[in-house]
């Protein structure tokens, strides 16, 4: 008698998707699937909107990661206009570190969300914990400390997209060719010494080291089931500089192996000559692969795990970040790492690294630049451009086309979690090997187990805001004639 597990909602993720586990009739796993059940037509909603509305108007895809999308926009926008990289233009200096340090502002406050509020709870109660306990509000009962200091710390990521992009959520800093302003000497410096409240700079980089030895603690004393769970195959994709290291807003696709050997490197303006997509009709999340590979062999993994795998080191001023993804790299001897919950590892290192690239910015007279914007000729129109970020979640693609009235005639955005389908399946199938293979009963750790492999992606299936709130989870088994043999609801 052949039966099938559904996990339907996959909760604390953003967005809306459903797992499916189909077992023979002794029990055995033999599929397991993500489906991502939703379906939203920005691409196409966007077309026929004037260009320079792109970086407003597709932002909003997201509550947590818009910045990237806004950037993505910008990026593609100067592309259009003849003043992008693809033109061989270099941005000015003001407005290209105005746009970094909104998007490491981003990275800071949107991984402090994942990691200290959707994933800390489980770290430190366990994945069978109770779940009235293993969440924020558990959290916030066993150590209320910790949790003033994340929320200190998630708001004065806020406080940077604010100052940067005019308000917290959905704000405007990017023009085509450059921003719409500087950073004043005041806002600068409530960031930098703490004013009205908010942390300093110091401060969060004390908080971020926190972060990064609760993981060092919790690994010390889970470090078989940790290494363990869901080690999973894949390429690593992110963008990188000259130096082969990661560059969060710009530079060349690198991809490496488990040797860390590169197999591509192009740069981003061609990556329709390098991917491809493939589509299953159980899902509506398409299935990227690099083409000379094949679907299997080409897929990649991306975000905080693919770009510590792809970066050899971080900079000489960003020595705390340096130090610990050393330590990260020696742990798997300078192989690249697929273990899935080091993924949370290597977050709380990037949350550090954020931190210090913040405040080498902050401490930058050039934000204070009063060159905002590059204009070119109008013969410089190209109508078409690509932008891509490393967004919190992995390497994000923007692609758009529009005539010469300025109407968009073409949008391709291909998001990172579009990126981590496959090794998020392949998280799935693994994980429901080792905890359902052979089991009778289920329980609610068993279930918790496999969204707790989903949620070490931070997948953004719609690219919605994270909610809080009471989201019924329902695991039924049917019989092979499709009768109900059990059902748990929590």
């Amino acid at each position: 008698m052949s039966r099938k597990l559904v996990i339907d909602p996959v909760t604390r993720i953003e967005g809306h998707g459903k797992v499916t586990v189909h077992l023979d009739d002794q029990n055995r796993v033999t599929d397991a699937k993500l489906h991502v059940v939703e379906f939203r037509g920005f691409e196409k909603f966007v077309q026929g909107h004037p260009y320079w509305e792109a970086p407003m108007f597709l932002q909003r895809i997201c509550g947590i990661c818009f910045v990237s999308h806004h950037l993505c926009g910008a990026k593609a926008l100067d592309d259009m206009i003849g003043a992008g990289y693809s033109s061989g233009v270099q941005m000015l200096p003001t407005p290209e570190k105005i746009r970094r340090l909104g998007h490491y502002g981003q990275q800071l406050q949107s991984h402090t969300t994942a990691y200290f509020y959707l994933i800390v709870p489980e770290m430190l109660f366990g994945m069978d914990a109770p779940p009235e306990k293993r969440n924020v509000l558990g959290l916030v009962e066993a150590n209320p400390e910790l949790v003033k200091r994340v929320v200190a710390l998630r708001k004065w990521g806020q406080e940077v997209i604010k100052a940067v992009l005019g308000k917290r959520m959905h704000g405007i800093e990017s023009i085509p060719g450059g921003v719409n302003q500087n950073l004043s000497k005041a806002a600068r410096d409530r960031l930098l010494n703490g004013e009205d409240g908010l942390l300093s700079i110091d401060q969060v980089i004390d908080y971020a080291v926190e972060g990064v030895e609760l993981f060092h603690d919790f690994h010390k004393k889970h470090r078989d089931e940790v290494d363990r769970f869901a080690k999973v195959p894949a390429l690593n994709m992110s963008l990188v500089d000259d130096e082969g290291n990661v560059d969060y807003y710009h530079g060349k696709i690198r991809i490496v192996d488990v040797n860390k050997d590169t197999v591509a490197e192009f740069d981003y303006h061609d990556y329709l000559d390098y991917f491809a997509e493939a589509t299953e009709e159980w899902s509506y999340m398409k299935f990227p692969y690099l083409k000379e590979l094949g679907r299997e062999e080409g897929s990649v993994r991306v975000g905080p795990l693919g770009r510590v795998n792809v970066t050899k080191s971080y900079s000489d001023d960003t020595p705390l970040a340096k130090a610990a993804l050393e330590k990260f790299h020696d742990y798997t001897d300078g192989k690249a790492n697929d273990m899935t919950l080091h993924t949370n590892w290597a977050r709380a290192i990037e949350i550090l690294h954020s931190a210090e690239l913040i405040k080498n910015l902050l401490n930058d007279p050039d934000l204070q630049g009063e060159q905002l914007v590059i204009t070119p000729a109008d013969s410089a129109w190209t109508g078409e451009g690509v932008g891509v970020v490393e967004a919190p979640r992995g390497t994000l693609l923007h692609h758009y086309r529009a005539n010469r009235d300025g109407a968009i005639t073409f949008a391709n955005l291909v998001v990172a979690t579009t990126q981590n389908n496959t090794v998020m399946n392949r998280t799935v199938r693994a994980v429901a090997e080792e905890y359902l293979d052979g089991k009778a009963e289920i329980t609610e750790g068993m279930m918790n187990a496999i969204e707790v492999g989903i949620r070490a992606y931070d997948p953004c299936l719609s690219c919605a805001t994270h909610a809080m709130g009471q989201m019924p989870l329902v695991v039924s088994v049917f019989d092979s004639n499709g009768a109900l043999v059990d059902e748990q609801v929590r």
